[in-house]
């Protein structure tokens, strides 16, 4: 077995049962195709369908955190998302925290094809959007700082789990660029943003997505969700801990943590 073979498999095993890995167990990926090539893997000896796709390092925080200037994107594994109010176990040496971010349900599909998606089509194939709560960890022990971009996007992009708030279908005439978003833990009000924290845009978050899977030879399919990144930064959680989303006119998403 190869390295990159052994290191998705301790990976996917780690997914399966909660665990973390030795960063001294695992090959790190030397370019941004060796660490999809793992994702690839993992998800495959993951074995549960994709629900969709997650993007991170879309926020300057997030870059300087992985030490990187450009976005990552994973699937969302079935089994991983959940519709708000849910509640979740956590499991502590992954270092979980919560992000409240804009996710997108698409309406069509955007198969892989040689020309680039353009804004408006990418905008056309959206049937709704909705606040979610991404919860983040790293199954590779000692935490998401300084592992990089290359070991992140290994691991699953850090996604542990994605809780989805309601869907609004009338969104187009929103401002979801100025659009203010708060994240709570325990009522205490931790952090706050707007979309424009990601990639300036929600959208451009979309239209990266649909490009970046496209020249790896993937799409989205209709049915996907998408979250684009989050808008409020990473606020640690741990167990019995209870962390709202307020989206304002978008609503609210709620998981309590077991």
């Amino acid at each position: 077995m190869t390295e990159q073979n052994e290191t998705a498999q301790r990976l996917a095993r780690a997914r399966a049962t909660g665990t973390v890995v030795a960063r001294a167990d695992i090959a790190e990926p030397g370019s941004t195709e060796a660490a999809y090539a793992i994702q690839d893997e993992v998800t495959r000896r993951y074995g549960h369908p994709t629900a969709g796709f997650k993007v991170g390092s879309t926020s300057r925080e997030a870059q300087r955190i992985l030490g990187t200037t450009e976005p990552g994107a994973a699937p969302v594994p079935e089994p991983c998302l959940h519709d708000s109010p849910a509640l979740l176990p956590l499991v502590v040496p992954q270092a979980p925290a919560v992000e409240g971010e804009f996710a997108f349900r698409l309406a069509q599909d955007l198969p892989p094809r040689a020309q680039p998606y353009t804004r408006e089509e990418v905008v056309a194939a959206i049937d709704a959007v909705a606040g979610a709560i991404e919860i983040v960890g790293t199954r590779i022990a000692g935490g998401l700082a300084g592992k990089g971009r290359f070991l992140v996007t290994a691991d699953g992009g850090a996604n542990i789990a994605l809780v989805v708030g309601p869907w609004t279908s009338a969104w187009r005439d929103l401002n979801l660029i100025d659009h203010e978003v708060t994240m709570s833990v325990n009522e205490e009000v931790k952090s706050r943003g707007t979309g424009a924290r990601a990639l300036d845009d929600p959208l451009n978050v979309m239209i990266w997505l649909a490009n970046n899977l496209s020249a790896r030879g993937q799409g989205l399919i209709r049915g996907h969700v998408v979250t684009t990144g989050t808008c409020t930064g990473l606020d640690a959680v741990r167990p019995g801990d209870r962390s709202v989303a307020d989206f304002g006119t978008l609503g609210r998403v709620d998981v309590t943590f077991t």
